[in-house]
């Protein structure tokens, strides 16, 4: 363990606490020379930390910074594995990697405080600047079988809602089956993996994707991305006060003790903006439009088609149907 890393924990343990320098060094078996060469850096890196003449040195609460450290001082959850990155190509990648060579139990996190390589649906990207956003990967293996896998999305999405609920005071919206908005644009996308194994159809182990903006970045979001993705908060100012830590940690928790029900939350029903309104179905290389009716118990979406029948979707790309002219104007009149 290095000066600065094993600082930033003994920091964490006494969090808004006051810890000198001698008792640092003393601690970590080092210079006081050494302890504030690691506070320098330690801030250099996004974390406050005060120095209180006569006193120590303080880490506040608050802060844009991801740490495991931090991460870990917050979680509920015991036996927990955490394994933080400065930058990946996808946490969902080095998650599945993990759980098929048996290196990540049930609840091991996988974290990135930047992706290059983000993945979502369909082969998308997720935009994944560095420290604007959480970026995480939580590998389950939940004793279910394959259709179960709409249930983990689920779940996920309802540990974020409860999470940014609690910890933000912001109550976001849930499209089905997997994406999160707040003010009408997206602020979490979920990507659910799993493996399983043929013979009994069960899952050997699923890996959860979770990718959420925190605060929008100055030069905005790349491409067309800028007319729909959002974020939790407008700028990085306005989240100087959101402990990042915490969140993630109450995310992660949240995931575990949703995970063991089986059920379909009653959040991700209430919260649900789909049923009610006109929708788009991409189906592979067609769409078709229909109505949602209903989030069901099991978690698939029911849909009125246009010729009446009734029809249940398990997956599928669905997004609200844009207003033609001719509705625009009926709406007028």
């Amino acid at each position: 363990m290095t000066v600065k890393s094993g600082l930033l924990e003994l920091l964490e343990a006494h969090r808004d606490t006051a810890v000198s320098g001698e008792a640092a060094a003393a601690e970590l078996g080092c210079t006081r020379a050494a302890v504030w060469k690691a506070v320098k850096a330690l801030r250099e890196e996004g974390y406050t930390i005060d120095a209180a003449q006569n006193k120590g040195y303080v880490l506040r609460r608050g802060g844009r910074r991801i740490s495991e450290y931090g991460l870990r001082h917050y979680l509920k959850t015991s036996g927990v594995s955490v394994r933080l990155y400065g930058e990946l190509d996808s946490t969902n990648r080095v998650a599945r990697e993990a759980a098929i060579t048996g290196k990540a139990g049930h609840g091991a996190v996988f974290l990135a405080r930047k992706q290059t390589g983000g993945r979502g649906r369909r082969g998308r990207s997720f935009y994944s600047p560095e420290d604007a956003g959480l970026y995480m990967s939580v590998v389950l293996r939940p004793e279910r079988t394959l259709k179960d896998s709409l249930f983990l999305t689920t779940a996920a999405a309802t540990a974020v809602y409860r999470a940014v609920n609690r910890i933000c005071g912001i109550s976001l919206d849930i499209k089905w089956v997997n994406d999160l908005y707040r003010c009408g644009r997206k602020v979490c996308g979920i990507l659910t993996e799993a493996g399983m194994d043929f013979e009994s159809g069960e899952i050997q182990f699923a890996v959860v994707g979770i990718g959420l903006n925190l605060y929008r970045l100055p030069e905005g979001f790349p491409g067309e991305l800028e007319t729909v993705a959002g974020a939790l908060y407008d700028s990085r100012e306005e989240a100087e006060d959101l402990d990042v830590n915490l969140l993630a940690a109450e995310i992660i928790d949240e995931l575990l003790r949703e995970a063991k029900t089986g059920k379909i939350s009653r959040e991700y029903v209430a919260h649900n903006f789909l049923p009610g309104r006109e929708v788009c179905i991409a189906d592979g290389e067609r769409s078709r439009r229909a109505t949602a009716l209903s989030v069901c118990p099991d978690g698939r979406l029911q849909v009125r088609e246009m010729d009446g029948t009734e029809s249940f979707l398990s997956y599928g790309e669905v997004s609200v149907a844009p207003v033609t002219v001719g509705e625009k104007e009926g709406q007028e009149n």
